[in-house]
Formats: C-alpha cells, sequence, structure tokens
C-alpha cells in the first residue's frame, strides 16, 4: 500500500510538472482508496498536498522565466478570495453534487481547449500570446476559478490552464507554468479554510502523509517540467483535454450510479406521501 501510495504521489507530482493541473484528481482518490482518509479531511490533505508540490514546481518553471507573474497576481487575488468563499459553500453540499459539478466543469474546458488546439493546428500559426489579455476579464476569472476551488477541494489547475490559455492569452507552456503558481496559492487558501472547520469538530489532518506526498510529487514536477519541454504545445493542449474528457465521464459514471442508487429519505408507508 505505501509503495503503490509513492508511486502515485510521484504521478500527481509528473502530472503538475507536465500539464499544470490533474494533481487533485489523482490526490483525493489515492487518500480516500489507498489510506482510508475521510471526508473533509481528505480534502484538506489534498488541498495541502497538491499546493505544496504545485509550490515546488513553480521553481523549474521560474529559472526559465516562464512564469508570468503580472497575470498571476491579477488571476491569483481574486482567486484566493473565491477560494474562501468556495470553501464556505463547499462545507454545505452534498459530496456527490461537488463531484458531478466539478466533472462537468472539466468536460466544458477540455471542450475550449480542443477549439484552441484545432485553430492552431489548422491555421499553422506559431503558439503564441493573441493580443494582450484584459485584466477585467483575468481577474474576473479566477474569481470564479478560486471559487470552484474552494466548492470542490482541488487546486484548479484543469480551469486555470484554460483560462489562461484563452482569456489570459498565454501560450501553453507559460500557462502550466503560471498555473502552479496560482494553484500553490489558491489551495493555501482553501486549506486554511477546510482546517478551520475541521478543528472546531476535534479533527486534524496527517501531517506525515502530506510530507510523504509532497517530498516524492516535487521530484516528479521536475520529471515532468522536462517531459514538457520535449511536447509541443498543441500536443500538449490536446492531451490535457483528453485527459480533462476522460476524467470528466469517470466521475460523472461514478457519481451519477452514486446519486441514483441512494435511498430514498420517504417512508412508502406514510400516507401523506402519496398525497
Amino acid at each position: 500500500m505505501l509503495i503503490l501510495s509513492l508511486i502515485g504521489a510521484l504521478v500527481i507530482g509528473i502530472t503538475l510538472g507536465l500539464m499544470g493541473s490533474g494533481g487533485s484528481i489523482l490526490t483525493l482518490p489515492l487518500l480516500v482508496y489507498l489510506l482510508g482518509r475521510e471526508g473533509d479531511i481528505a480534502i484538506a490533505e489534498s488541498l495541502a498536498i497538491v499546493g505544496g508540490i504545485a509550490a515546488f514546481g513553480v521553481i523549474p518553471h521560474a529559472r526559465k522565466h516562464l512564469v508570468e507573474w503580472r497575470t498571476a497576481l491579477i488571476f491569483g487575488l481574486p482567486g484566493m478570495a473565491g477560494a474562501f468563499l468556495g470553501a464556505i459553500v463547499g462545507a454545505w453540499m452534498d459530496n456527490t453534487v461537488q463531484l458531478i459539478l466539478f466533472a462537468i466543469v472539466m468536460l466544458g474546458a477540455a471542450t475550449f481547449m480542443f477549439r484552441k488546439s484545432k485553430r492552431g493546428s489548422d491555421t499553422g500559426a506559431p503558439d503564441t500570446a493573441e493580443g494582450r489579455p484584459s485584466p477585467v476579464l483575468v481577474g474576473i476569472q479566477g474569481l470564479i476559478v478560486g471559487v470552484m476551488t474552494g466548492i470542490v477541494g482541488v487546486g484548479g489547475g484543469f480551469l486555470i490552464v484554460p483560462a489562461l490559455v484563452l482569456l489570459g492569452k498565454l501560450p501553453i507552456h507559460r500557462a502550466v507554468a503560471t498555473s502552479l503558481l496560482v494553484i500553490a496559492a489558491n489551495s493555501a487558501v482553501a486549506f486554511t479554510r477546510y482546517t478551520i472547520g475541521l478543528s472546531a469538530e476535534g479533527l486534524h489532518v496527517d501531517w506525515g502523509i502530506i510530507g510523504m506526498f509532497i517530498a516524492v510529487g516535487a521530484g516528479g514536477t521536475f520529471v515532468g517540467k522536462a517531459l514538457g519541454g520535449r511536447i509541443s504545445q498543441a500536443t500538449l493542449r490536446r492531451i490535457f483535454a483528453v485527459f480533462l474528457v476522460v476524467m470528466g465521464i469517470v466521475i460523472i459514471s461514478r457519481e451519477s450510479v452514486k446519486l441514483l442508487s441512494a435511498p430514498s429519505n420517504v417512508d412508502p408507508s406514510d400516507a401523506s406521501a402519496v398525497d
């Protein structure tokens, strides 16, 4: 079990380093199904792990000057506020509904990425930024992504990368690099809000698990960064979009079955229920 967890942590790091996303999608199942973590504890630990790995993952990108600091600030500050508010809302939502909402947004993001990739490949134009981004649009998108981050309890890279490409006008490699910085910030804020709620209930995260995942995953980000440099930006966009589609379909399928098979709260013997 420990070996599988370590392999999973490495894959999380590689995914974040390669695509600037996908870490939470992998982290939550590992924590829940392999390590038996439950509920908000698993969500909080996932946020800490992904945020920590993303923070380390920024380093090689920053050294190559791929991080767009100004865009990260415009996108990240509203995102941090949204993450805090979203975490408050998420604490009151049913987990199944949260995940289905999460998957629907993933599929929408994948559609935009496919369209962007197709336009770039059809025209043969270089994959560079197209004009100057609108700070207002970037900020609004950052707020929306932050809210989703808090509600679903993930780093939000699956939304951040498409937003930075489509609204921030960033090439995919710069979007991936900048996404890691935003993920680290949003995750830190959402993690803080979740731990406040856990502490009120007398619950605590396992820092040993968090530290182990971050240590292994941080190394994986360097591997992912190296692999990303060998893949064209159009191809990387397609890989990212396919990843979103596959995971979105899997999540919707699993959670829909749970939703449909949930026992009814209505007592058939209650005559008033018939009226």
